[in-house]
């Protein structure tokens, strides 16, 4: 290990570049425990991301947000978040069960907020970690490069000339972080080859009326003879005004403003659905992103599916529609830990297949909190705190990583495999003591496993 452990006994500040998910969660956490931090994003404003998806949050994510977040902001995330609805369905492209794996596997007997399932809007949880960090967040500030320095110290230089110095860097600045491309040159992301197109379907009185029953129960995925759909509802547990009556004046003690959890269009319920397909069909290229290329592609590619799946795809406004890469990370040996590091996507980067990057993310702040605490309480040096958040962050980081590759793969199967893998689901819906063994120890068990670690 560096001799930084000597020269910095203590994190004095802390230096976190990007302003996503994690980046504010670990600030957020920081903050909690009275350690200096400041947050550098490269975005102009806090409302710049206006567009975002549904995101599952499960039982890793949830402990991890409970222990960052303020009370009140933790209430805020409760109140306004949606429930995942009942069970994970497998269904073929006539919409015919395969499986229906029950509640009690997918969501384990977690009752506790603090260890269960949230559907929760991306724009909210973004206020919601944003609240009360006006003084610590600065935005407009692009990451140009770090410089290590002589006396344990780090420095942090942005594009606009401007510098900061800190004890420790945190790199929470995307799969294409500029830190670790500085710090680990040789950490590589690959092209999967599958490319995914997502959409949101609002969900009001008239799209309530067709939609089928299991789509607006939960979340689904459709296994169509070449082609894999995703779906997962997005609905609130409680209405505005009623979450906004439970919210009350601690959140704005807080330092959040309720009522502007609900202005956006982003709050409105909604059915989520994804796409995925291999990207060698040229096509995919020819839509060039547009919505309504896409909307027109997909339609194309689940012709003869049930109609209510393609009305499903018609009726999704097509500003909402988009494309996006699958790449994945390459798992990377362990280094020689110093007073950088790096959190989320800026190192184990993985494809939206299962929805785990976020949560890992979470882990990360949260596992980093903890560490840098026991710095604060003397428990450890600086350098020894991440290089054990290092050797425990690769381990399981890398294992979701791995994960999210092998959802990959299955929704990319070919003919002969997807036929294969259909009969076995089939055969888990007809044998409850099989289907139980397959799925708790895939979910439940795993879950379990990531909370209490």
């Amino acid at each position: 290990m560096s001799n930084l452990s000597v020269l910095n006994p203590m994190p004095q500040h802390v230096l976190i570049i990007g302003g996503g998910i994690g980046g504010l969660c670990l600030a957020q956490g920081l903050k909690q425990a009275g350690i200096s931090v400041a947050v550098y994003e490269r975005d102009r404003t806090p409302t710049a991301r206006e567009q975002g998806y549904r995101i599952h949050i499960d039982p890793t994510g949830s402990q991890a947000l409970h222990s960052c977040l303020p009370p009140a902001l933790w209430d805020a995330f409760v109140f306004t978040a949606g429930d995942p609805g009942d069970g994970f369905g497998f269904l073929d492209e006539k919409l015919r069960k395969l499986v229906l794996v029950e509640d009690e596997i997918v969501k384990g007997e977690a009752n506790d907020p603090a260890g269960g399932h949230h559907a929760v809007s991306r724009l909210t949880l973004r206020q919601i970690l944003l609240a009360g960090l006006d003084d610590v967040i600065h935005f407009d500030k692009e990451f140009s490069r770090y410089e290590q320095l002589s006396n344990g110290r780090v420095t942090a230089v942005f594009t606009d000339g401007t510098t900061a110095n800190g004890d420790l860097l945190v790199g929470v600045d995307g799969a294409n972080s500029r830190v670790r491309r500085q710090y680990l040159p040789k950490a590589e992301r690959v092209d999967t080859g599958a490319v995914g197109i997502g959409g949101k379907l609002e969900l009001n009185d008239l799209s309530r009326a067709w939609l089928p029953n299991r789509i607006t129960n939960g979340m689904n995925v459709i296994l169509g003879p070449k082609h894999f759909l995703f779906t997962a509802i997005f609905n609130r547990r409680r209405k505005p005004e009623e979450a906004l009556k439970l919210l009350g004046d601690k959140v704005r003690a807080a330092g959040l403003d309720p009522d502007q959890l609900f202005r956006s269009l982003e709050n409105k319920d909604y059915i989520l659905w994804a796409f995925i397909t291999r990207r060698d069909d040229h096509t995919i290229e020819a839509a060039n992103g547009q919505g309504k290329a896409l909307q027109k592609l997909v339609g194309q590619l689940i012709e003869g599916w049930h109609p209510d799946l393609r009305k499903m795809i018609v009726e999704t406004s097509t500003d909402t529609i988009q494309a996006f890469e699958f790449k994945t990370s390459v798992p990377i040996k362990p280094w020689e830990s110093t007073n950088v590091t790096l959190l989320g996507d800026a190192i184990h980067s993985m494809t939206p297949a299962g929805g785990i990057g976020a949560n890992t993310a979470l882990r990360d702040a949260s596992l980093l909190c903890r560490k840098l605490i026991g710095v604060k309480q003397g428990e450890h040096s600086l350098v020894q705190a991440i290089h054990s958040y290092e050797a425990l962050m690769l381990e399981y980081g890398f294992a979701a990583v791995k994960d999210s590759m092998r959802n990959t793969k299955q929704a990319l199967a070919g003919r002969l495999a997807r036929i294969t893998g259909k009969g076995f689901l089939r055969l888990c819906g007809a044998l409850p003591p099989l289907r139980r063994a397959v799925f708790n120890d895939r979910w439940s068990d795993q879950a379990r496993e990531q909370v209490g670690q």
